[in-house]
């Protein structure tokens, strides 16, 4: 993990290690950065927040690692009470699975679960990689 945080009152942006303890952290940092800006661990908005981002990071963990390359969570607050996910990843590929491969296969289904939980969601390319994004009401 990168030990460089920016932490101003509206983001977290963090980079972590492409590995299943990276999506676990992004999971658990969500969920701090959630309770100090009023939605405690308990809440319907953290529980929402949480599975975006458990769903986003294991994506970029799986489909979009680049061995020796990094993964990074943004959160931010935007006008209007929302909140825009951000989940960068250093592969170019735009090619996101949205069904299962199998219908009760454990696999496929996270695009679906963050097409259903996120009021809008999209991806943006940069000059490395992709960034899949999610954006929520925070009521």
């Amino acid at each position: 993990m990168n030990a460089e945080i920016s932490t101003p009152t509206d983001e977290l942006t963090q980079r972590l290690s492409a590995t299943p303890r990276g999506a676990r952290l992004a999971r658990r940092l969500a969920a701090t950065q959630l309770a100090e800006w009023g939605h405690p661990h308990d809440s319907e908005v953290s529980d929402t927040v949480q599975h975006l981002v458990a769903e986003l990071a294991a994506n970029a963990v799986t489909h979009g690692r680049v061995p020796g390359r990094d993964f990074e969570l943004r959160l931010r607050l935007l006008p209007e009470n929302t909140l825009r996910i951000e989940v960068s990843d250093p592969r170019g590929d735009r090619q996101l699975r949205f069904a299962a491969q199998e219908a009760d296969g454990e696999h496929g289904r996270g695009l679906i679960l963050v097409t259903l939980l996120a009021d809008t969601w999209g991806v943006t390319e940069r000059d490395v990689g992709k960034t899949v994004w999610a954006e929520i009401g925070l009521g």
